[in-house]
């Protein structure tokens, strides 16, 4: 899950880290757009790498700040100058985003394909899917186990959290291990709910989730499976 902004930055930590990420730019003359990340520990941020790229998390500063990013980096490429300044990129709202993936939070999230039996996305004003699934499709575990990602957006944080929970609720997927129940229990956590939350969140709240009351009612995966198997003798 990542969200843009940060309920962990101040401002005046936000505007000396985005002034760190520019001199480490300019000092490597880059001209495009890219992703510098850091390490945030209460008032202090230490470097940690820079991408030339975008990365999968880019669709939450697309939501706040209304720009197509990946768009604006094809024309950069092209040699279309960029026509804002950094006073002129105001975020507006809040954007969380979630990364659905072929994982099984019961063991440790390791990878697991599958097909896709059945797929049903709702479409939610100010949330937005993006994603290669479709009905029957093949998932393998090879490689990423992204499936796609729902971004929401709102005018504040609390909103933000609702419609995604919304988003996530209304989802189906069968077929395959995925991670749409872990992030909802993630989200209804009360320290994520607070923003008073860190990378050592998820190993914390796993025993509650792994403890959890997960049993399916009598017969429901074989009811499941039925509806989605051709008739006898189909071809």
């Amino acid at each position: 899950i990542e969200e843009s902004p940060s309920p962990a930055l101040t401002p005046e930590l936000r505007e000396r880290m985005g002034a760190a990420a520019v001199r480490r730019a300019e000092a490597a003359g880059y001209r495009s757009l890219g992703t510098v990340e850091f390490l945030v520990d209460g008032k202090d941020f230490y470097f940690l790498e820079v991408n030339a790229r975008l990365q999968v998390e880019h669709p939450v500063t697309e939501a706040v700040l209304g720009l197509d990013l990946a768009q604006w980096q094809i024309r950069m490429a092209m040699g279309e100058p960029f026509p804002y300044a950094q006073k002129d990129l105001l975020p507006r709202g809040h954007a969380i985003e979630a990364r659905l993936c072929a994982e099984d939070p019961e063991r440790d999230f390791l990878p697991k394909g599958g097909r896709v039996l059945a797929l049903d996305l709702p479409r939610i004003p100010g949330v937005r899917w993006e994603t290669f699934l479709e009905e029957g499709r093949e998932v393998c575990s090879d490689y990423d186990s992204l499936l796609g990602k729902a971004v929401a957006w709102a005018e504040d944080r609390a909103g933000a959290v609702r419609r995604l929970d919304a988003a996530l609720s209304g989802s189906t997927l069968l077929g395959l291990n995925q991670n749409l129940g872990f992030l909802r229990f993630v989200l209804g956590n009360a320290a994520f709910a607070s923003g008073a939350y860190d990378t050592g969140l998820v190993e914390r709240i796993l025993p509650e989730w792994n403890a959890r009351d997960r049993a399916l009612p009598p017969g429901a995966a074989a009811l499941i499976a039925a509806a989605k198997s051709p008739p006898s003798g189909a071809g």
